[in-house]
């Protein structure tokens, strides 16, 4: 059984939990199920896994691990993350082919998401040459994201705690407003980097793209979501429109400071 389709059923199974709650299967059934598709691809290739790959596999588990517990003890402990929660999904009845279809997508997100790892180990199963080079330097790439996105969470839970009711501006958010956000960009690039060098196909490569373009597109999605609703929350506070307009709201030093008008956003 070809480690795509493997991979696709363990995204699966472990993203069902949205389920329960429909919110979930892009929060905590997204984080382990990175992190289970990743052990996967561990224990399939165990006998050729190399250094690099190990380090990648590791890189993984480890992101997504963090995220999914984060998000989960981010629910159970913040009364505003439940609020927030709970308004985006109180409304939300979605027919059973609706939810199927997400649930699908989903999966496949996932799968697709860790494909440039999966590849570079199928190839190299199959006798074809890989370059460690382009996978140390995924790994450093992808080890920062995870640093900037963690850090970027830290200090938000910090600035909440000291002031629930301000918008935050210090540490990171002083560089971009959404750096959690900007980190899972860094994230993912670094995975993708990972094709090079892996004597990637076609086909490969059309995945790997398509899971990095669609969670980049993601990630503006959710920087426009939180944009619209920090402007409900603090659009008359003279502080806060300073704030947005020096501060890029997604990627630090390229100018653009809102996406609230791209309805093409809309996620």
């Amino acid at each position: 059984m070809s480690i795509y389709w493997i991979l696709f059923f363990i995204a699966l199974v472990i993203s069902s939990i949205g389920w329960k709650n429909f919110i979930y299967f892009i929060s905590i059934g997204y984080g382990f199920s990175i992190a289970g598709c990743a052990a996967a691809i561990t224990i399939f290739y165990w006998d050729i896994i190399t250094a690099p790959t190990a380090l990648l596999c590791a890189i993984l588990i480890i992101y997504g691990c963090r995220l999914g517990l984060y998000l989960l003890l981010r629910e159970r402990r913040s009364a505003s993350y439940r609020k927030v929660l709970s308004e985006n999904t109180k409304n939300a009845k979605y027919p059973f082919i609706a939810t199927l279809s997400i649930w699908l997508a989903c999966a496949f997100l996932y799968m697709a998401e860790v494909c440039p790892v999966a590849a570079r180990l199928d190839n190299t199963a199959r006798g074809l040459p890989t370059n460690d080079i382009w996978a140390y330097i995924g790994a450093i790439v992808m080890i920062l994201g995870i640093i900037l996105e963690s850090a970027a969470d830290v200090q938000k839970s910090a600035a909440k705690k000291v002031n629930p009711n301000r918008f935050v501006s210090t540490g990171l958010y002083k560089i971009v407003r959404c750096p959690n956000y900007f980190g899972e960009i860094v994230m993912w690039t670094g995975c993708l980097l990972v094709c090079i060098g892996a004597t990637c196909n076609w086909w490969q490569w059309l995945i790997s793209a398509l899971g990095y373009i669609t969670i980049v597109y993601i990630m503006f999605s959710g920087a426009r979501r939180l944009e619209i609703r920090q402007n409900a929350n603090y659009g008359d506070n003279p502080e806060y429109q300073a704030y947005v307009k020096k501060t890029p709201i997604l990627i630090p030093l390229l100018p653009i400071y809102s996406v609230a008008r791209h309805e093409w956003l809309r996620g």
